[in-house]
């Protein structure tokens, strides 16, 4: 037999779904509100002081600066980054070296931080100064690189031509390399071909792929019968979502042997009525 439920149980069960509500919305409220800053004071605060990407990613901070001061200021932007790296201060999307403020004014800026290639994987300190004549606010970022994400496509000999004839298809060995320090998820390996053209791939899709590691991907290439002889591109990628790598593929399409003979058949064939309809006529 099923327990009853009582309505002191249903009483208790309303006030702890409030309760909970409550708590909710109070949490979501004072992460809404913006930062208060004391009277008189100037500050330089970021939402993130340490952020983790690879070496081709964009280290993103979203800071904010403050102008405590009864008067305006011109705040210049200055820092002291790796040798080889990049910053760029953004605001309304807009990159700035300075910025003027008014007196009490709030100021979202953006601040994008690239590293070098060769950047080893470590913590890196990212000191930000803002300079207005004596006043100096400082913010020290840290830039943590993991490692790189690089690939390489191409093929075993390295040679990017072939031939083909029309109306078959072609096998094509393609390799796909790891060259970055960091392992490569979910790779998709695709073409861009000619109209018509088909393709397939064993395999087309990579789950993981080690750092330094090199997998082989048989590429099946179907040309439509009929198509002119002549050269076409075939362009081949390997992608996923941290990096990609292409290689221009040539094909050089040739007409099958018995479509030749049929050719230069119909052409003796075209004579030899020629021929028939001048002996027969031509005398009249």
């Amino acid at each position: 037999m099923l327990p009853q439920i009582t309505i002191t149980h249903l009483s208790v069960a309303r006030r702890f779904t409030f309760l909970l509500l409550f708590l909710v919305s109070a949490f979501e409220s004072q992460a809404q509100q913006p930062v208060t800053w004391p009277a008189g004071k100037s500050g330089f605060t970021a939402k993130l002081m340490n952020i983790e990407a690879a070496t081709n990613e964009t280290f993103r901070y979203s800071t904010t600066l403050h102008n405590g001061s009864a008067s305006a200021k011109i705040y210049e932007l200055k820092t002291d980054i790796p040798f080889g790296w990049a910053i760029a201060y953004k605001v309304d999307g807009s990159q700035v070296t300075s910025i003027n403020m008014d007196a009490g004014k709030t100021q979202d800026i953006a601040i994008e931080i690239n590293a070098t290639a060769t950047a080893s994987p470590k913590k890196y300190k990212v000191p930000i100064r803002a300079v207005s004549g004596s006043d100096t606010l400082s913010l020290n970022l840290e830039a943590v690189v993991k490692g790189s994400y690089s690939l390489t496509l191409s093929t075993p000999t390295g040679r990017l031509s072939d031939e083909v004839t029309s109306g078959s298809q072609k096998e094509l060995q393609l390799t796909v390399k790891n060259t970055g320090s960091l392992p490569l998820n979910d790779l998709q390996v695709t073409a861009q071909l000619p109209t018509g053209w088909e393709s397939t791939f064993e395999p087309a899709s990579i789950k993981q792929l080690e750092a330094g590691k090199t997998i082989d991907v048989k590429a099946t290439v179907k040309v439509p019968d009929k198509t002119i002889a002549g050269d076409y591109a075939a362009n081949f990628s390997a992608t996923n979502s941290n990096t990609n790598s292409q290689i221009a593929f040539r094909l050089a399409v040739k007409t099958s042997l018995l479509s030749g003979w049929i050719g230069v058949l119909v052409i003796l064939l075209a004579i030899g009525i020629v021929y028939y309809l001048i002996r027969k006529y031509g005398r009249r």
